[in-house]
């Protein structure tokens, strides 16, 4: 089944050169369907480039889905046209009385920053705290993955003074927290590293 995108999204004609079905917004308001809606916060300095790795990703589906883009009021990125912002994306306060049945929060090259430092660390928080009640599933990529494990669990990183990355063998030890709810008492997770002596900069 198709992709739902905006009109003349980049990544459109990206996708279907490599043969993948997608619909822009004009052609899917004839079909009778209701696809699933998931939006897509970007966090990502190249974010036409993200957009159509995670459309690519997102294509591989059975079901109809209408992606919309979120952007953050308090940051302006400085790797994409601000057309291109303007034309596909909407701010957190335009879509807070929306619902979404997923939601992709990506990765930021922030990881050495505390979470506090982060410029745009208080609208992260605002959104991840939105979408326990505005969106069904959401998944955190990354950084992302990091900053929603302090947002809702208090869960600190902890800098490393060398790269250390893997699969490593896990082991739950607070069963009955939800955030495990699914979870063998043994299990592998991929761990990716934090430099403490990385340029900062995004």
């Amino acid at each position: 089944m198709p992709l739902r995108l905006p009109d003349k999204l980049p990544a459109i004609e990206l996708l279907k050169k490599e043969n993948i079905f997608v619909m822009d917004n004009t052609r899917a308001t004839t079909q009778d369907i209701r696809p699933l809606k998931i939006v897509i916060l970007n966090l990502m300095p190249l974010k036409i480039t993200t957009e159509t790795d995670l459309v690519r990703l997102l294509s591989n589906t059975p079901l109809q889905l209408d992606i919309s883009f979120m952007k953050l009021k308090s940051h302006t990125p400085k790797n994409t046209p601000i057309e291109h912002m303007m034309m596909f994306y909407r701010d957190f306060e335009t879509m807070r009385n929306e619902k979404f049945d997923g939601m992709i929060i990506t990765g930021a090259p922030v990881e050495t920053y505390d979470y506090e430092e982060v410029t745009y660390w208080d609208e992260i928080r605002t959104i991840m705290t939105w979408a326990r009640t505005h969106v069904t599933s959401t998944m955190y990529i990354c950084w992302a993955a990091q900053a929603g494990l302090y947002c809702h669990y208090g869960i600190p990183k902890y800098p490393l003074e060398k790269k250390m990355f893997g699969i490593f063998r896990q082991y739950t030890l607070q069963p009955q927290m939800p955030i495990f709810r699914g979870f063998d008492d043994v299990f592998f997770m991929p761990h990716k590293p934090t430099y403490r002596n990385q340029t900062r900069g995004y």
